[in-house]
């Protein structure tokens, strides 16, 4: 996998999977991850089901002021399961 530490440390500790297309995962333990690497949050958007308001999905991006370094996470929610894709400066953080 390339990306951050705390990316990483997530897949080893089963908390990942990479499907081949995106990573399933809980996109608040992703953001989390990102953030302690020194992404400080840009953005972050909520897309709700117009019908019960939960979470559809969503987006989140941050800075690293330091190197520079944009992240990017959007996911997409199911009942049993979160679809995420992760870049950092534009590149696919993949499996």
């Amino acid at each position: 996998m390339n990306g951050s530490d705390r990316l990483l440390e997530l897949c080893r500790g089963g908390r990942m999977q990479w499907t081949g297309h995106g990573w399933i995962a809980e996109p608040e333990e992703v953001v989390d991850a990102l953030a302690r690497d020194g992404f400080q949050e840009c953005k972050r958007e909520v897309a709700r089901n117009p019908v019960d308001h939960r979470p559809a999905g969503g987006v989140w991006q941050g800075l690293n002021n330091q190197t520079g370094a944009v992240a990017s996470a959007v996911w997409v929610k199911s009942p049993d399961q979160s679809l995420v894709f992760i870049e950092i400066n534009g590149r696919q953080v993949a499996g």
